[in-house]
Order: structure tokens, then C-alpha cells, then sequence
């Protein structure tokens, strides 16, 4: 009884379960809030992408500009399987986040050797040759227009299916993966491997002389955060129903940076998750109010950076701890006043 009681709390964790009833339950309140469905499944797709990218930034240390492009190879993977050979949603996604997996073990193989600014701009490097293969190759991409009209087909688990047309079902589905990605990246994190890619974001020096791979642990590092991207963009073409180079292009990888620093992905698993929500919910809200919603994004992420580099998060964990410091003060403060009485 003790083992699997720590092996559901090592699974499981009150956070993790608080936001999958908010999410299980969002088509049913979403819009009593002013607000539209496909916003929530625009809003766990990038949750996905972010969570994926934090395995490189937030666990790693390593700043990488140029996601975007693994991200854009997932979806024109996954519309061009099904619009070249035929529509079967489980192969299409396989064919998908193997080729971003491909493409992110090839860059990685040129990149996991260097760090710091270097590393940045060699991601950045990357992700323009890809974003400009995917403008300038119009017979296989569509140019500028990007592929149209790529089919969502049923998902067909064997024992049931259920077609992806409306925006609930496509959410639900986005959400069952969303769960399966938490639980494989909360595991992997608290794992081992997970340690090493802490150690290595500290110290790279000190994490390489006591004897690790940290070429190897920052090319499975960088791959895996590549193919969980491209997973993303499957997700982003069956909602959009198309793939597009503008999801590639440099500002769109700089998105993903800022969702994760301003929700805190440095500090804590859920900072991506935090700042997704608030940039989804900043343009939406803001975007009705002003068409410069994004300077103001921008704003509250420069002094983020200068002010508070934890994000939301850390901020969040702060206020936490001085609040259990000020009760432990009481607490102490009424045991001794208590002692003198007597």
C-alpha cells in the first residue's frame, strides 16, 4: 500500500489534477465568460509547445529562437502524409513527429556543442533556412499560402471513434494529449535524466568533468523538445486545417520564448502553462481594447526580464513562502508568549 501510495503521488500532484478539471470542464464555461471554444483549444496547443520547449530553456538552460521551425515541420508533415497518400490520422501523426524528431536530432548534432549566446544564434540560424525553404519550395509547401485544406480525420481508437469536426470534439483531443505530454515531461524531469539536464543548465563544466555526456544529454534534450514541438504543429494544422510558413518565421519562435519566461519556466513545470494563458487571454481581452495588445505584451515582458526573471511563478512561490514565513513567525511569537504566561 506505502509503494503505490508514493508512486501516485510521484504521477499525480494536486496542481497537475486542479489543471486538468479546469481544462476537462472549459467547454462548458468558456463561453459563459465572454470568450469562444476555439480559443481553448488554440490555448492547450500551444500549452503542449511551450511545455516542450521548456525542457530546452527552463530545465536546460539552453535558448533556443528558432522552435518554431519544428514546430512548422509537424504540420505541413501531417497535412502533406494526408493530402499525398491518404487520410489516417495515427500514421499521419507518426510521420509528423518523426520528421520533426529528424530535423531536431540534425540541428542538434550542429548546435548541442556550443551554449550561451551562440547556441541562440545557431538556432536562429537554422530556423530561417527552414522557414525560407518553406516560402521558397511552392511545389511541395504552397509558398506564402501555405497548404489548405488539410482533412481532420476521425479518431479511431479500435474499440471507438469520434470525428474531430466541431472545435469540443478537437478539444477534447488536444486534451487527452496535452495529459499524456504532463505526465511523460513531469516524469522525465524528476527523473535522472532530468537531474543531469539541471546540473548541466548550473554548471555544463563541472556537470562534464564528474563524468556526463552533456553533448549527449543536450542532443536528447533538444531533439525530444523538437518532436514534442512538431506534435504541436500536428495539433495547430488539424485545428487550423492548414499549415502555414508563418508559424516558422523568427517573431513566432520569440513568442514561445516570452510565454515561457513571463509565466516563470525557470522556477517551476507550469510557467509555459502560465504564460500561455496570459497571452492568449492578453490578446483576446486587450486585443478588444486596443490593436497594440502586443506592445503592451511586450512591455510587461521587458520588465519581467529586468524586474522579476522568475515570471509569474516565481513570483507566485515568493509570495508563498513569505506568507509561511509570516505565519510561522505567529506562530512562534504565540508559543512564547504562551510560555511566559505560564
Amino acid at each position: 500500500m506505502i509503494v503505490r501510495k508514493i508512486a501516485a503521488q510521484d504521477w499525480i500532484t494536486k496542481e497537475m489534477l486542479l489543471i486538468f478539471v479546469i481544462l476537462v470542464t472549459l467547454p462548458l464555461w468558456i463561453e459563459q465568460i465572454g470568450l469562444y471554444r476555439y480559443l481553448g483549444v488554440e490555448i492547450v496547443i500551444w500549452m503542449i509547445y511551450g511545455l516542450g520547449f521548456n525542457l530546452l530553456l527552463g530545465y536546460s538552460g539552453l535558448p533556443s529562437f528558432g522552435h518554431g521551425a519544428f514546430f512548422g515541420i509537424g504540420a505541413y508533415a501531417f497535412g502533406l502524409f494526408q493530402l499525398w497518400f491518404f487520410e489516417n490520422l495515427w500514421l499521419a501523426i507518426v510521420f509528423a513527429i518523426f520528421a520533426s524528431f529528424i530535423a531536431g536530432a540534425a540541428v542538434a548534432c550542429f548546435v548541442s556543442h556550443r551554449r550561451g549566446i551562440y547556441f541562440a544564434l545557431m538556432t536562429i540560424a537554422f530556423g530561417q533556412i527552414f522557414w525560407f525553404i518553406a516560402i521558397k519550395w511552392h511545389s511541395v509547401t504552397g509558398g506564402e499560402d501555405g497548404l489548405l485544406n488539410i482533412p481532420r480525420a476521425a479518431a479511431d481508437f479500435g474499440i471507438f471513434a469520434f470525428d474531430l469536426d466541431s472545435n469540443t470534439e478537437l478539444f477534447y483531443f488536444v486534451f487527452i494529449v496535452f495529459v499524456c505530454i504532463v505526465l511523460l515531461l513531469w516524469r522525465l524531469v524528476h527523473s535522472k535524466f532530468g537531474k543531469v539536464l539541471q546540473a548541466i543548465r548550473q554548471n555544463e563544466e563541472r556537470a562534464r568533468f564528474i563524468g556526463y555526456n552533456v553533448w549527449l544529454f543536450k542532443w536528447v534534450a533538444f531533439t525530444l523538445s523538437a518532436a514534442i514541438a512538431g506534435l504541436a504543429g500536428v495539433l495547430f494544422s488539424m485545428a487550423q486545417q492548414g499549415a502555414y510558413p508563418d508559424v516558422m518565421a523568427l517573431h513566432a519562435s520569440g513568442i514561445i520564448v516570452m510565454m515561457t519566461l513571463i509565466g516563470g519556466g525557470f522556477v517551476s513545470f507550469w510557467g509555459p502553462v502560465i504564460g500561455v494563458t496570459i497571452y492568449f487571454l492578453a490578446r483576446d481581452v486587450l486585443g478588444i481594447i486596443t490593436e497594440a495588445w502586443l506592445l503592451w505584451f511586450g512591455l510587461v515582458f521587458v520588465l519581467t526580464v529586468l524586474f522579476k526573471p522568475e515570471g509569474v511563478a516565481g513570483a507566485w512561490q515568493e509570495w508563498r513562502k513569505s506568507r509561511t514565513s509570516t505565519v510561522s513567525g505567529y506562530q512562534t511569537l504565540l508559543q512564547f508568549l504562551s510560555t511566559k504566561k505560564r
